[in-house]
Order: structure tokens, then C-alpha cells, then sequence
């Protein structure tokens, strides 16, 4: 990187101030539709800002131009497997491997344990659709319903809906922040995922207990039908065999022996379309339309859940909601969203202005445990200021990568700093895109539910937590020892 003795500090934060008003501005006009659009837009400008701050430090076009292809570079990997994953998640819907996930799922209710189950239950449902939004805006929906007929604080309930989907959102490989925040730090999606597990198995396991004691003080009131409605959906709507779960335990197999994430979730997608087709006739029928050429109605079935994206009609309004198919059409904003924001860390990067902000802040951090919390810090000041989690991972993460590579640690230590505190606090600040989006969901104030949510509120101490303690923080000459 050419060295920018010229950059000043408040040249460095011009831009970042910039993008943090125009974000500001997109969240107060768009609400939730910020993401689709507009915050690119700003991301562009920003990057415009910067461009010309470089220029005046006396970098060409050609530089910055240089920068910006290998930034956009480094997320290319992701920006394929999140295509991939919008047709997996389109044929696994479309099989009914998604449903019978959450069918089974919804099984495991008890009145006498109802906060554990219902935050289970989310876990389950978001790392089966990758998913915290839709797992809210459908399955917590009808858990919110089932928790005030027991009367039970609703804030309490809605604490426990979004801890569980939230954990979704940050394991699940379907999820558009767990592609993200690897993209960002150059890493492998799984080895992100599997090294979140030092962290987040705590943590979770912490807001599990936290909810069994709790609601196991709880006086409860007899369980409402609102469950046994969404369970009668998805029988009449699926054929919800057990066979169906072969599909994900093989790709779970895949996984634990290391196959590439690219090739393994696209044999994910293509079995979900041959169960699809042996084992949901209707469903098939009923997406394409046809019912007398059974060959021609598969192939457009699985064609459309695999490209465009497909809806399943069900007897039940929150379940036809849930069973929406993004396909590969569906990921293309977020990859909109990476190109936009790589551009803007290419041209921030270019002249050294990140590495002027991140020289200032690092000044400050002295240890391993350190350098995780200003960054686990920076997330949440993103999150509280540019309002959108997309955000707090993204520009954090191009921020701090050159420092973790200088200080010997491994990308994967820096991905799951950015999820630990980026993806899971965006939803407790009221202004943000998250937490306004699902406060109008549930019905609950945002500053109602936040005091429970309680993995959300654990996620960045713990990441802080681990690193000070120095627990299994790899290095990049960790590799070089064993090989010796």
C-alpha cells in the first residue's frame, strides 16, 4: 500500500462521516428499504468522496481504479456462493426440507418451558432459512401470540424470538451477514462458521439457561391453538417425510469433511430438487402451474427455485409468508450491497485513509484482547450511527483486516469479532434498519425487548472475553509451527 504521509485524521474521516450521514438520511426516509438501494447509492457516493481526497493527496485514477478490482476481488468467492445459497434455499423450500424443519421444530413446545423452546425453535428456523427477519416475521409472530396467552412479558418473549433467530442469522450458511462477514476478512465461509463456535456455543448456551430458569419461575396459563394451526399448514401444504432430512445431514457431512463450500452447498441445492420432485408432487404442480406433464412442471418448479425464486400457498397466512423462495434473483441486492461497499473500501484503502483511522485506533490497543474490543467497539459505534448491520460488518472489516495480518492473527479471528458484535447488536438500537424493522414486526418497542435479548447483549463481551483470555486465537505462524 502506498504510504499517505499527507492523509490527516480528519481527511481520513471525511468520508466515513459522509457515508454516516447519507445512511442516517436512507434509514429516516426509506425505513427497511434502505438496504435496497439506496445505501448502495450512498456507499458510491462515499466512495466518490474519497476518490477525490485521494486525488488531492496526489494518487491517479489508475491507483484507485487498481484498488478497487482487488477489493471487489476479495469478495468474489462469497458473491458466488451466495448465489449458490439462493438456489439451495429455493429447492430445499420448495422439497419441504425447510417446512419439516420448522414442523418439527414447533414440536418440541412445552407451556412448562415455553421461553427455552420458542428461542430453540428460532435457532432452528434460521439456520434452516439463514434467515432472523423471516424467522421473526413469521414463526416469532405466531410464538408472541402463544406467549401472551400464557401471560408472559411480552417484551420477555419477544427477548427470547429474537435471541434464537439471531443465532440463525449469524451460523447459518444461508445467511447473507455469515457471507459477509468472511468476505470482508478473506476467509473461507465454513472455517468462519466452525471458529464462531468458540464464542457463540457459550454464549447461546448462557441465554438458554437464562430462559429455562426464567420461565421455569413463570406462572403459566394452558398453550393456545396458534401452533396447532401452523402444524395443520404444513401438513396439508408438504409431504414432511423424514427422508427429507438426508439432504442437509449430507451437506452437513460434506461440511465436517472439509468439501469446499461452493461444491457442497450446490449438491445441497440440486438434492433439494430431486426430493422436491420425488416427494412433493402438489408442491410442484402447484408452483408451475401444470398438471398434466409431470416431467415439464419439475423442471419449471425447480428452474424457478433455483433461479427466480417461487411461493407456496398454504391455508395458513403466516406460513404462506414463511414459504417465499429468494432463489439466486433473490441475493442479488446483497451482492449489489458487497460491490458497492468493496468499492468503497478499495478507494478508502487506496490512499491509506483506513489505515490512517486504524493507526489512530490502534494506538490503543496494545494486545490481542485489545484489538478485538476497539473492533467489537467500531461495530456497534457503525451499527448506532450508519444504522445498518450490512455496514457495521463491512467497513470494520476492510478498516481492520491490514492490522490483524500485521499482528500475525488469522482472517477468521477478525470475521467472527465482526459477527460477534456487528450482525447480532444492530437489532437492540431502535434506529437502526434491524431493530426498527422487527419492533413493527412483533408490536414491541424496540427498548422493551432489548433488555432480553439475551445472546444478542452476551455476543460482543464474550468475543472480547475469549480473546483476552487468549483461547484458541490463531495466528497465522500457528501453521508454520506444525509443519516445522
Amino acid at each position: 500500500m502506498t504510504d499517505t504521509k499527507g492523509a490527516t485524521l480528519l481527511q481520513a474521516l471525511t468520508p466515513i462521516v459522509f457515508l454516516t450521514i447519507l445512511l442516517a438520511l436512507n434509514v429516516i426516509i426509506y425505513g427497511a428499504d434502505a438496504t435496497s438501494g439506496p445505501n448502495q447509492i450512498a456507499l458510491l457516493l462515499g466512495a466518490g468522496v474519497a476518490g477525490i481526497i485521494s486525488w488531492r493527496l496526489g494518487f491517479t485514477w489508475k491507483k484507485i481504479e487498481e484498488s478497487i478490482v482487488k477489493s471487489i476481488s476479495l469478495a468474489m468467492g462469497a458473491i458466488l456462493i451466495l448465489l449458490i445459497i439462493g438456489s439451495l434455499s429455493g429447492t430445499w423450500l420448495l422439497s419441504g426440507i425447510v417446512p419439516a424443519m420448522i414442523y418439527y421444530g414447533l414440536k418440541v413446545l412445552n407451556p412448562t418451558l415455553f421461553l427455552f423452546a420458542a428461542c430453540i425453535v428460532c435457532c432452528i428456523v434460521s439456520l434452516a432459512t439463514g434467515s432472523s427477519w423471516g424467522t421473526i416475521a413469521t414463526v416469532g409472530i405466531a410464538l408472541l401470540g402463544i406467549g401472551q396467552t400464557l401471560g408472559i412479558s411480552i417484551g420477555l418473549v419477544a427477548g427470547s424470538i429474537i435471541s434464537g433467530a439471531y443465532f440463525g442469522d449469524k451460523m447459518s450458511p444461508l445467511s447473507d451477514t455469515t457471507n459477509l462477514a468472511p468476505a470482508m476478512a478473506g476467509v473461507d465461509l465454513f472455517t468462519h462458521i466452525r471458529y464462531m463456535m468458540i464464542t457463540t456455543v457459550p454464549t447461546l448456551t448462557i441465554t438458554l439457561l437464562i430462559f429455562l430458569i426464567w420461565g421455569l419461575s413463570l406462572e403459566k396459563k394452558p398453550l393456545g391453538s396458534q401452533d396447532s394451526e401452523v402444524l395443520r399448514a404444513l401438513e396439508n401444504s408438504f409431504d414432511l417425510n423424514p427422508l427429507l432430512f438426508i439432504v442437509p445431514a449430507l451437506v452437513i457431512f460434506m461440511i465436517v469433511k472439509k468439501v469446499p463450500a461452493a461444491p457442497a452447498l450446490l449438491a445441497g441445492s440440486l438434492l433439494g430438487g430431486l426430493f422436491a420432485i420425488i416427494f412433493q408432487p402438489q408442491v410442484i404442480n402447484q408452483v408451475s402451474g401444470i398438471d398434466d406433464n409431470y416431467v415439464k412442471s419439475s423442471f419449471l418448479a425447480v428452474m424457478n427455485a433455483m433461479s427466480t425464486g417461487i411461493a407456496i400457498e398454504s391455508d395458513n397466512v403466516m406460513i404462506t409468508e414463511l414459504l417465499k423462495g429468494k432463489g439466486m434473483y433473490g441475493m442479488l441486492n446483497t451482492v449489489w450491497l458487497i460491490i458497492c461497499a468493496m468499492i468503497f473500501g478499495g478507494v478508502m484503502e487506496s490512499c491509506g485513509l483506513l489505515k490512517r483511522i486504524a493507526d489512530q485506533i490502534i494506538k490503543f490497543a496494545h494486545s490481542t484482547g485489545s484489538l478485538v474490543a476497539s473492533t467489537a467497539a467500531t461495530c456497534i459505534f457503525f451499527n448506532l450511527t450508519a444504522s445498518d448491520q450490512y455496514m457495521a460488518i463491512a467497513v470494520p472489516g476492510r478498516m481492520y483486516l491490514p492490522t490483524y495480518t500485521k499482528r500475525g492473527l488469522k482472517p477468521e479471528v477478525l470475521s467472527r469479532t465482526l459477527e460477534d458484535s456487528g450482525t447480532v447488536t444492530s437489532v437492540l438500537v431502535p434506529w437502526n434498519t434491524c431493530g426498527a424493522t422487527q419492533a413493527s414486526v412483533l408490536g414491541v418497542a424496540t427498548m422493551v425487548y432489548a433488555p432480553f435479548c439475551f445472546f444478542n447483549i452476551i455476543s460482543p463481551f464474550m468475543t472480547v472475553l475469549v480473546a483476552y483470555l487468549n483461547i484458541k486465537i490463531r495466528r497465522l505462524n500457528d501453521d508454520v509451527e506444525k509443519q516445522a
